[in-house]
């Protein structure tokens, strides 16, 4: 089985009260998928993108907010598990990438 990363883009809620439902959701997504989480990884904080030159530039609106890995037997076996990730009822986007072994 490979891993594979889950970035998240976007906020999972916008007031205390959507939060508390919000985690609720995460919660169960990630006891749903049982074994196949790893990590369940961590929210991102403010970020910021260093171009090629050097110059560094505020994210453009799709900032990495979290992350989570997940072992999968394939690349599509770990966006079937993606696609039940709550961010999306706010909005947000999951990226799936597999993690190379090294």
């Amino acid at each position: 089985m490979a891993k594979y990363i889950l970035g998240f883009h976007g906020s999972p809620a916008s007031s205390p009260a959507d939060l508390e439902d919000s985690m609720e959701k995460w919660v169960a997504w990630y006891k749903g998928m049982g074994s196949a989480v790893t990590d369940m990884g961590n929210p991102a904080g403010p970020s910021k993108t260093i171009g090629a030159d050097g110059r560094v530039v505020s994210t453009n609106g799709n900032a990495l907010t979290g992350y989570s890995i997940l072992e999968a037997k394939s690349l599509d076996d770990a966006i079937t598990l993606a696609r039940g990730c709550p961010i999306y009822a706010a909005g947000g986007s999951v990226e799936v990438a597999e993690l190379m072994a090294m």
